[in-house]
């Protein structure tokens, strides 16, 4: 058995910042077939990117045009944590787990084995958050443990009908800004402090207001909607 070792975690073109940057992605990277196992160095975490979602959990099918990408995985191989500067920084993730992550703009390595199965190797720093179950979908999301500096949200509504009455179109309707923490992550590691994590300043039954495109936004089959944020996102909290 051949391991090939990955200190990086991007292969071909990126540009990181903030959402409004463009990304250029390469195809997923080929391991060649004398290859059979990859190990992640650093902060990088190896995930199993789990199959497409092709029918729900009542058994319905789904056609091609509903069916997604998938952007959930199983954890299958960690880092040795060691960071660029000698630091060692625990993981917080353990193998087996199911995660949800995000591919916009993240410094990432898509990778295809020789057998066909697809893995992805991140940060675990832009790994959003944990499923609380293997073949986790959309209506596990309140049970979504978030990662690093994250904190899940529900999303409060907005009215339908405004003060005289009138009836609001979706698309007349502001984004909601605001919401009540149902969970945090376990912060952030502390740039100051080797090895430690910030505390976080909010807790779970917080209101709290954000900026109006941050985060990552999730909902369930019934409706309720979820957004996961950074901290730093949060303008103030009740």
């Amino acid at each position: 058995m051949q391991t090939c070792l990955s200190r990086r975690g991007v292969f071909g073109g990126h540009v990181t910042g903030r959402r409004s940057a463009v990304v250029v992605r390469a195809e997923a990277l080929t391991v060649p077939a004398p290859f059979t196992k990859v190990d992640p160095k650093g902060d990088r975490v190896l995930v199993k990117v789990a199959g497409e979602e092709v029918k729900t959990r009542g058994g319905i099918l789904l056609p091609p045009s509903a069916i997604k990408k998938p952007t959930s995985g199983e954890v299958v191989g960690l880092g040795d944590g060691r960071m660029g500067n000698g630091e060692v920084r625990p993981f917080f993730l353990q193998t087996g787990q199911t995660v949800v992550y995000s591919k916009f703009g993240f410094m990432y390595t898509d990778l295809k084995m020789s057998n066909g199965d697809e893995y992805i190797l991140i940060r675990e720093d832009d790994i959003i958050g944990i499923m609380p179950r293997a073949n986790a979908q959309a209506d596990d999301v309140p049970e979504l443990q978030p990662l690093a500096d994250r904190v899940l949200v529900a999303v409060e509504e907005v009215a339908d009908v405004t003060l005289g009455g009138v009836i609001l179109p979706d698309s007349a309707k502001e984004r909601p800004l605001s919401g009540t923490v149902v969970r945090t992550g376990p912060g952030k590691y502390d740039k100051d402090a080797e090895g430690k994590r910030k505390p976080m300043t909010v807790q779970p039954g917080d209101k709290v207001l954000y900026f109006k495109y941050a985060g990552d936004n999730m909902e369930t089959p019934e409706g309720a909607k979820y957004v996961v944020l950074r901290e730093d996102d949060i303008l103030c909290k009740a």
